[in-house]
């Protein structure tokens, strides 16, 4: 569906960056992000992109996403180039194919859980309900509560359920677990690998944190703007069973 390769994705494979480079302009030196990046995300697949702070893994996450733009590289999803579409066109594709969950949840206070979930199904060309979206990530007795009345994994899960509500064919997840405490943690955990087995969603999981690597069908790892391994598990563990 997307292979970066250069940066791309192609038909059997869910996003790709290859050969991507970013270049960042410091005061006292110049900065390569990313470097000789080759990355390819199947469908259906979980990855975890491990890595530590600075090694380049939410950069290549927004390039994937078509939130930067690469300096050199190419980048496709199944068999359009992003790297050579207009901003409008790139506006569509992640407002038709990815869903992106962050680290801080970015709900609008002023708005259930519903209508927060309703802001991209409105939009949306063949969305779930709203309900149907906050059901799936455990919160259907919780549709009508605000953020302040929700708990951090509560609020985590309905940035899931908004991200997914518009059937995405990618999620990216960058750090979701970072500001939640462990059982909290693992409770995002368990909504996302219950997305990814149920609607086959190609889903690639950023963190820091070693221990959720075992989720995964497979484990990327990045460290000084270049992948250092890329391997499958022989099996997944349940989120339940993760700790750190």
């Amino acid at each position: 569906m997307w292979k970066h390769a250069g940066v791309g994705f192609y038909q059997n494979t869910a996003h790709t960056c290859a050969g991507c480079t970013i270049q960042i302009t410091l005061s006292i030196a110049t900065h390569h992000a990313l470097r000789g990046v080759d990355l390819a995300l199947n469908e259906g697949e979980m990855v975890v992109l491990l890595g530590a702070s600075g090694s380049g893994k939410s950069t290549l996450l927004n390039i994937m996403g078509g939130l930067d733009h690469p300096t050199a590289g190419r980048v496709f999803f199944r068999d359009q180039e992003l790297t050579r579409v207009s901003e409008s066109k790139l506006t569509a594709f992640r407002r038709e194919h990815v869903g992106f969950v962050f680290q801080f949840y970015n709900l609008v206070p002023s708005l259930s859980a519903r209508e927060n979930v309703a802001l991209v199904t409105e939009i949306s060309n063949d969305p779930m309900t709203p309900e149907e979206a906050l059901e799936r990530v455990g919160l259907a007795h919780r549709i009508d509560h605000f953020p302040a009345e929700l708990s951090g994994g509560e609020q985590q899960r309905v940035a899931i359920a908004r991200a997914i509500a518009k059937r995405p064919d990618v999620l990216l997840c960058d750090e979701p677990t970072g500001a939640l405490d462990s059982a909290t943690g693992v409770q995002v955990l368990e909504a996302l690998s219950q997305v990814n087995k149920d609607l086959g969603t190609a889903t690639i999981l950023i963190t820091h944190n070693a221990g959720i690597q075992k989720i995964a069908h497979r484990v990327v790892i990045l460290a000084d703007g270049q992948i250092k391994s890329d391997s499958m598990n022989a099996e997944q563990v349940a989120p339940s069973e993760v700790t750190w």
